[in-house]
């Protein structure tokens, strides 16, 4: 099993916006005051930008356009809907947001199989949204493939009994917890575990400050430490800098990069970064109109393909 992947699935938008959907439980998203469509056109000359930095390091970036009549504003992170794994399996997940279940488009697949990958199986986790329960992929997932554990911060996107069989299907064990954040003087649940947490292969990044349960803080870092990860702890502002929505890639020569906003990268101190750059280059880009309208960074625009080749 490997933890890292040369290539990544990435979705180019076409009607991004701040999602008035997603806003109720994603205390990341800000408005900005301007026109959808120059909120959209920052939007993509910022994913275009971020396409090239992956590509000039040797990472192999398939780029889908996003359809306009879809009319869905957070097709930029396609990492909360579908996820490919090592065996082949391919896993599509129950979305919170109704306007986000139209991003689940099969053409996906075929373009992925053109290029050579195999989907030997789809498992559609999707009827769990006629009961209102949802597992949004990645978002929610933080997979250690090499040690087959499946962190997960429970949330309204993130149900424990959906969570308990994906780890069934994919053979993982649920290490289970719950994460908060300081809304208004309220404690409220980080809706997506990957924004407060990033296991790489050597090292793991984590806010364990908003795991307020003692216990399962403890039982977190247990088992990061047990799997032999140094543990690279961010503070509650640096993860509100998305410090936490990381995600390591391979490049040429199997060079490691850990990807990450600009807004990410200067929030680090000097000795976290030198923790990083132990195992692995930084590689940063400017995302700050994504992060403030989407309340997601580098790692929610990056699907990972691990999927066998032909």
């Amino acid at each position: 099993m490997e933890q890292v992947t040369n290539t990544v699935l990435m979705v180019r938008p076409v009607n991004f916006r701040m999602n008035e959907e997603t806003a109720v439980n994603n205390y990341f998203q800000e408005e900005l005051q301007l026109k959808n469509e120059e909120i959209n056109a920052k939007a993509q000359s910022e994913f275009d930008a971020f396409v090239d930095k992956l590509k000039a390091v040797g990472v192999n970036v398939v780029v889908v356009n996003d359809k306009k009549e879809l009319d869905t504003p957070d097709s930029i992170f396609p990492n909360n809907w579908v996820s490919f794994h090592q065996d082949g399996k391919a896993a599509v997940y129950p979305m919170f947001a109704e306007n986000r279940r139209r991003e689940r488009r099969m053409e996906f697949f075929e373009v992925l199989e053109s290029q050579g990958f195999q989907i030997s199986d789809v498992i559609d986790y999707t009827e769990a949204e006629d009961e209102k329960v949802y597992l949004e992929g990645t978002g929610v997932l933080i997979l250690d493939r090499i040690n087959r554990k499946a962190y997960c911060a429970l949330s309204v996107r993130a149900d424990e009994e959906l969570l308990i069989e994906f780890c069934e299907d994919f053979e993982y064990s649920p290490i289970i917890f719950h994460a908060f954040q300081d809304v208004d003087g309220k404690r409220l649940p980080i809706y997506h575990t990957n924004v407060m947490m990033c296991v790489a292969e050597e090292f793991a990044v984590i806010c364990a400050d908003c795991i307020d349960d003692a216990k399962e803080r403890k039982s977190v870092l247990k088992h990061l430490k047990q799997d032999g990860k140094e543990v690279i702890t961010i503070t509650e502002a640096q993860m509100h800098q998305f410090a936490g929505n990381m995600l390591q890639v391979k490049g040429e020569a199997d060079n490691k990069y850990l990807v990450m906003s600009e807004t990410a990268q200067k929030s680090l101190t000097t000795s976290q970064i030198r923790s990083i750059e132990k195992y692995c280059e930084i590689l940063s880009s400017d995302l700050n109109t994504i992060e403030t309208c989407g309340g997601g960074s580098a790692r929610c625009m990056m699907a990972e393909v691990f999927l066998p080749k032909a």
